[in-house]
């Protein structure tokens, strides 16, 4: 049987009351794991990029004032107007065709699909330079065409030269290059969308337009933006090949221009800049448009854009 002794706990003496109590152990803090490497070729790298960049703007053989000049010459934006027009045309035209190409790959006919395969062989095989050449000198192998009968009387007839100019063989040329590729874009976007979806779609009762519309369109679209947006700006300059067809386009002015003034260096700058500038404004737009068809596929939410960030960092400041 337990005493009172052993149950009550013993009273503390005078001494052990007046002792301070032992100060609480610090909590242990993580520390990240040093990184010298990293911070060494970080700084490396900058110091290069420092050093190009101070190179390029140093350097007189760039003329910085004759590019200030002929910036945002008369000429220099005609050209623009042209490649952007080419670049608009050419990928709307080639998504349209493209379209209906990837539906025919996805076709059960088997007549369909060969022939679409066989168009985007032809198309993605050869160089576009060679395609543009080909179609400038179509009038070598059909002079004229004719609307007609076959194998009988012709009603109506024009002749190949007079029908097909330098700008009309440049939008024919780029729509039919870039359909081919913007037809596999499409076809990668439809099937990435789960086939379940699609039968319990079916399941619910719901119309193939309505399937396409609401289901898989939303949904492809997540896998064919980036491509796309990858294939606009590939086709704008893309369109610098038209030059050689005597196009006057963006590279093809500041090319008149340098051959009569022999200011080469500062004229490639002048093209180089504003294809720069276009392809940035069309990264923005990209980046925005896959937010759009993001929204929903990540349960964690999208992360801030860049501006909504230098916002919450205004706001840091302010407070602080």
């Amino acid at each position: 049987m337990a005493t009172p002794q052993d149950v009550l706990p013993v009273p503390s003496t005078p001494a052990a009351l007046d002792r301070p109590e032992p100060p609480p152990a610090p909590e242990a803090r993580i520390v990240a794991r040093r990184k010298p490497g990293q911070w060494a070729a970080a700084a490396a790298a900058l110091l290069l990029a420092a050093m190009a960049v101070t190179s390029v703007i140093g350097n007189k053989a760039f003329q910085w004032s004759v590019v200030a000049d002929w910036f945002t010459a008369r000429s220099v934006l005609n050209g623009l107007a042209l490649t952007l027009w080419l670049t608009a045309a050419t990928l709307a035209l080639g998504f349209v065709l493209g379209t209906v190409l990837a539906t025919m790959r996805l076709s059960t006919n088997p007549v369909l699909r060969t022939l679409s395969w066989g168009y985007i062989w032809i198309f993605r095989s050869t160089p576009p330079l060679v395609q543009l050449l080909f179609f400038f000198n179509i009038g070598a192998l059909y002079p004229t065409l004719g609307l007609g009968v076959p194998f009988g009387p012709e009603f109506v007839t024009v002749k190949t030269v007079n029908l097909i100019g330098p700008t009309l063989t440049a939008v024919i040329g780029l729509t039919l290059l870039e359909s081919a590729y913007a037809a596999e874009v499409i076809r990668g976007g439809i099937l990435s969308v789960d086939r379940g979806q699609l039968e319990a779609a079916a399941a619910l009762g719901l119309g193939r337009w309505r399937v396409l519309r609401r289901i898989v369109v939303p949904q492809a679209m997540r896998a064919i933006v980036p491509t796309a947006g990858n294939m606009l700006i590939g086709a704008l300059k893309g369109t610098s090949i038209v030059s050689v067809l005597a196009v006057s386009d963006l590279l093809y002015s500041v090319q008149l221009v340098y051959l009569q003034s022999y200011q080469v260096i500062p004229m490639l700058m002048v093209a180089t800049i504003w294809y720069l500038v276009i392809t940035t404004l069309l990264s923005i737009g990209q980046y925005y448009v896959e937010r759009h068809f993001a929204k929903g596929a990540d349960r964690d939410g999208l992360p801030p854009t860049p501006l909504q960030r230098a916002r919450a960092a205004f706001r840091r400041v302010v407070r602080a």
